[in-house]
C-alpha cells in the first residue's frame, strides 16, 4: 500500500488551520468556499464520465447492470444512488450496489470491513457477477482492498471495471479499464472525505445513473415518464408527467393512466398516437427513447 498522508484527501487544508477558533457562520462560510472548488474539480473529469456512462448504457442495453461497490461513505452513496433510481427509473436490478460489511454498514459503520478483498469477490459471486456487467468500484482514497478486489475479478471474468477515486494516480486505477480521479483537494476537517470527497462522488454517480436511464429512454424531454407511482405524490406526479408531454387535461391524463396502471410513457404514446393500451405496449422498445415513435407518428 502506499503512504495515505501523501494523498491529498488527507493533507491539512491551510484555510481551515484555525477553524475551531471561528464562528459558526464563519466556519459554514469556509466550507462553502471550499464546496466551490468541488463542481470545478468535478468538470475537469467530465469527459472520463462520459466515456463511463456511454459503456453502462451499452451494457444495460445488452442485459447487464451497474454495479456499484464501496466502503464507507462511498459505499453509502452508491447505495443511495442505486436505491433512488427504483422510484424514478422504475429500475429492477439495472442499478445495484454492495458496501463493505454489508448492508447493515450503510447505518452503522465498519471500517475494518474494507480491507478484505476476498470478502468483495465472495459477495459479487453471489450476485452472479458476470461479463455483461459493469463495475464502478468508489474509493475517496483511491486505494481501498474492498474496491481492488472487486476489480481484479471484474478483469478476471471479462466484466467492465471502473475506477472512481478522489485521488490522482490511485490504485485502485490500476486495475480499471475506465479511471475518474476527481481532485476534490484536502478537507476542511483533515482526511474526513464524507466532506468534500463525498460531495464530487455524490455529482459524479448522479450523472452517471441519470444519463445512462436517459440514454435508455427513461426520459421524455426533461420528464421522469418510467417514475413509479407508490405514493399518493407521485401519482398526482404521473398526471402532471402526462400533461405536460401531451398538452391533455388533468381528467384525460387521468382516465388514460388508470388504463394503463399509471405507467407515464404508455399513457403518453396512448394519447400522442390515438392508440390502446396493447398497440402502445407494442410500439415500445425496450431501454430505446420513444422520441421516434413519437415523432413519426
Amino acid at each position: 500500500m502506499d503512504n495515505i498522508n501523501l494523498l491529498k484527501s488527507e493533507q491539512r487544508n491551510q484555510k481551515t488551520l484555525g477553524l475551531d477558533q471561528l464562528t459558526t457562520l464563519e466556519f459554514i462560510k469556509v466550507m462553502n468556499e471550499e464546496d466551490y472548488g468541488v463542481v470545478k474539480a468535478v468538470e475537469v473529469v467530465l469527459k472520463d464520465i462520459a466515456e463511463v456512462i456511454d459503456e453502462a448504457t451499452i451494457r444495460i442495453r445488452n442485459g447487464g447492470r451497474i454495479i456499484y461497490v464501496g466502503a464507507g461513505t462511498s459505499g453509502r452513496l452508491g447505495i443511495l444512488d442505486a436505491v433512488e433510481c427504483q422510484p424514478t427509473f422504475s429500475t429492477t436490478d439495472e442499478v445495484i450496489a454492495l458496501i463493505a460489511g454489508g448492508n447493515d454498514a450503510f447505518v452503522k459503520a465498519k471500517e475494518g470491513a474494507e480491507d478484505s478483498q476476498e470478502q468483495a469477490r465472495k459477495e459479487l459471486a453471489e450476485l452472479d457477477f458476470n461479463d455483461k456487467d459493469i463495475l464502478i468500484a468508489i474509493a475517496a482514497s483511491g486505494r481501498t482492498p474492498y474496491c481492488i478486489g472487486a476489480l481484479t475479478y471484474a478483469k478476471e471474468i471479462g466484466a467492465c471495471g471502473v475506477a472512481l477515486a478522489c485521488n490522482k494516480n490511485s490504485l485502485i486505477a490500476k486495475h480499471a479499464d475506465y479511471v475518474i480521479e476527481v481532485e476534490s483537494g484536502s478537507e476542511v476537517i483533515t482526511g474526513s472525505t464524507r466532506l468534500k470527497a463525498g460531495t464530487a462522488t455524490k455529482m459524479i454517480l448522479n450523472m452517471i445513473s441519470t444519463a445512462t436511464m436517459v440514454n435508455l429512454g427513461k426520459t421524455y424531454s426533461n420528464l421522469m415518464i418510467d417514475v413509479k407511482p407508490t405514493n399518493l405524490k407521485l401519482i398526482e406526479r404521473t398526471k402532471t408527467i402526462v400533461m405536460e408531454a401531451t398538452q391533455c387535461t388533468y381528467e384525460e391524463a387521468q382516465i388514460v393512466l388508470e388504463k394503463c396502471d399509471y405507467k407515464p410513457k404508455i399513457a403518453i404514446i396512448m394519447i400522442l398516437l390515438n392508440c390502446n393500451v396493447e398497440t402502445a405496449i407494442e410500439k415500445l422498445i425496450p431501454n430505446q427513447k420513444i422520441n421516434n415513435i413519437i415523432e413519426n407518428r
